[in-house]
């Protein structure tokens, strides 16, 4: 071999040896961030609440439907030692074998039986029986085993959306509120339009309601938004950047996984299509109660709920999307040039 190639051959190597370092590097700082996730009973903000062997979520063998519930808390003025209510709470539904996620969102003010606590609000589960409670109710709800939970607090979801470099997304009206009651920390503006959204723009986005349909508009929006998030958490240079990505929100994210749970689950997601999402419970099966004076969202069937569910499941909405955007005609060149 010549001089000439010998050093190329080494020089080629020797990039590849950094190459597989680097990887090597990446996939040690994801473990370990995955591995901050999931903290010890006495560092966990849920410490308090007693475990109890009713509530232990089933195991996920793998092959088998995965559900994780994501709640998302508002921990202003909670005081130490309390729990914020789930403020926002939606479950993401795996299918490995088709590689199809659905994802519902559960409206907060539904109320429901809570395990050994009778009736209350769905969102108050959380704070008095921690997140095993909040997954046995929701499960009981939808009829579905719940393996996992993902707690995050506002804080971790500005960090996320920042850690992205902001979400380009279109804001389909102008919304406007403002609250002296937290100093104005949250007071929500935004106008009609595409717009670039930083982490708290978009917490501003996905937290308004105050308009006529409140909840249920605000669920939806959250939705679409969570599919927006994936989608840049999915591209190319963010899978690179995931170790830092992780590092920012992991001090506001609190899960029951094992690092080896999350990799299968983090690789299940990447291979995922989002083939469905809806709203629990459905307007159609919704009923105004009044409790105490308050009003409650009830439910008028709640088998009829469990089978929505089931039917939501059976739906592939990503395959109706693919079709109808092969079979959309190509912009002509004039049309394309502005």
């Amino acid at each position: 071999m010549s001089k000439k190639w010998k050093w190329t051959l080494v020089g080629l190597l020797s990039v590849m040896i950094v190459v597989i370092g680097a990887i090597a590097w990446r996939i040690y700082g994801t473990y370990h961030q995955f591995d901050q996730m999931s903290k010890p009973k006495d560092e966990s903000r849920f410490s308090m609440f007693e475990e109890k062997l009713e509530y232990k979520p089933p195991e996920w063998e793998g092959s088998e439907r995965v559900n994780v519930l994501l709640m998302g808390g508002d921990e202003r003025g909670v005081r130490q030692g309390e729990i914020a209510r789930s403020d926002t709470m939606m479950v993401a539904s795996f299918d490995p074998s088709s590689k199809k996620v659905h994802l519902f969102s559960v409206l907060r003010d539904t109320w429901v039986k809570i395990p050994d606590h009778g009736r209350g609000r769905i969102n108050t589960a959380l704070s008095i029986g921690g997140p095993d409670l909040a997954m046995k109710t929701v499960g009981n709800l939808l009829g579905l085993d719940i393996q996992y939970y993902v707690y995050v607090d506002f804080q971790g979801f500005i960090k996320l959306v920042d850690a992205l470099g902001g979400i380009d997304y279109y804001v389909e009206k102008n919304m406007h509120y403002t609250d002296a009651a937290d100093g104005h920390q949250f007071d929500i503006d935004l106008k009609k339009g595409q717009q670039h959204l930083d982490g708290s723009k978009a917490l501003q986005y996905v937290r308004f309601r105050h308009d006529a349909m409140s909840d249920f508009t605000r669920t939806e929006r959250q939705r679409n938004f969570l599919k927006a998030v994936a989608e840049k958490m999915k591209s190319g240079w963010n899978l690179i950047r995931l170790p830092e990505i992780l590092a920012q929100v992991t001090p506001y994210i609190e899960t029951n996984m094992a690092t080896g749970d999350m990799r299968k689950l983090a690789t299940l997601g990447y291979q995922s299509q989002q083939a469905g999402s809806a709203q629990i419970p459905p307007n159609q099966l919704l009923a105004d109660e009044k409790v105490g004076g308050s009003s409650v969202l009830g439910i008028k069937d709640l088998d009829a709920l469990k089978g929505f569910v089931q039917a939501t499941l059976s739906q592939d909405k990503s395959q109706s999307t693919i079709a109808q955007s092969a079979s959309a005609p190509a912009p002509s060149a004039s049309a394309a040039t502005p």
